[in-house]
């Protein structure tokens, strides 16, 4: 009989890709979660949220708009990034950070030699490139963490981005989890995926964790918005006032 399990609460699991792996496999597992993540959309609310801070902030918003991406892992959120900016006109500086060193070494890899994408192995807490950011984003990171790491993440980028900070990660839904498990049953995918992926789904977050995690970290209900996106993503955003 299946396990039956329960998703009202998060799983305490460990991932494969957190142990300590060599370079070729890093590089070939986050090849292969960019794949997932463009077959599963994964980019686009971070796209589209950042479709509506333009609309909202307009001619208002810093030129160049200084983006960075926390936990950049394989860079390929700031490289679609990148893309969008070259077609809607707009100017921006882009910087993805990973305490990961493989991964930033892959990130810089994958990347055009025209980019101008700045990569950065550190502590976002206090490197410069973080400290001087209008747009903070986080995708795909936050179920890694516990949740007082999530609420110090919340207060950190609350006081460090200018115009607004997104989080763009997985909801935690027995639908999505099985949806997953079909999706992984090609052998060509990397060893690490599909049982990660699954783990990730039960460590990941329904609303009413967003709503606890931000209120702790003194956001007020009407600062932020959490938002579902198909397929299975949950995001948390705020775009901030022009004065602050």
């Amino acid at each position: 009989m299946a396990e039956r399990l329960d998703f009202s609460r998060r799983a305490e699991l460990v991932e494969d890709m957190d142990r300590p792996c060599s370079d070729e496999e890093m590089r070939a597992c986050l090849h292969d979660i960019a794949a997932v993540n463009w077959l599963t959309l994964a980019h686009r609310p971070v796209i589209l949220w950042l479709n509506e801070l333009v609309r909202a902030r307009g001619p208002r918003l810093p030129r160049p708009l200084k983006i960075v991406d926390v936990g950049c892992g394989y860079g390929d959120l700031l490289r679609r990034i990148e893309r969008w900016a070259a077609r809607r006109g707009v100017a921006v500086e882009l910087a993805g950070i990973d305490l990961n060193q493989q991964a930033v070494r892959a990130a810089h890899e994958a990347t055009p030699a025209a980019s101008r994408i700045e990569w950065v192995c550190g502590d976002a807490y206090s490197c410069a490139q973080a400290s001087e950011a209008d747009v903070v984003l986080c995708s795909l990171l936050t179920h890694h963490l516990v949740e007082p790491e999530i609420v110090r993440f919340l207060e950190w980028m609350e006081t460090t981005a200018r115009v607004g900070w997104f989080i763009c990660d997985l909801h935690r839904k027995p639908v999505p989890y099985r949806l997953f498990g079909v999706l992984m049953r090609g052998a060509w995918w990397h060893r690490f995926i599909r049982l990660d992926g699954m783990r990730s789904i039960r460590r990941s977050f329904l609303d009413e964790d967003w709503v606890r995690m931000c209120a702790a970290a003194g956001l007020e209900a009407d600062q932020v918005e959490i938002r579902g996106y198909w397929p299975a993503r949950l995001c948390v955003g705020r775009v901030k006032s022009p004065a602050g």
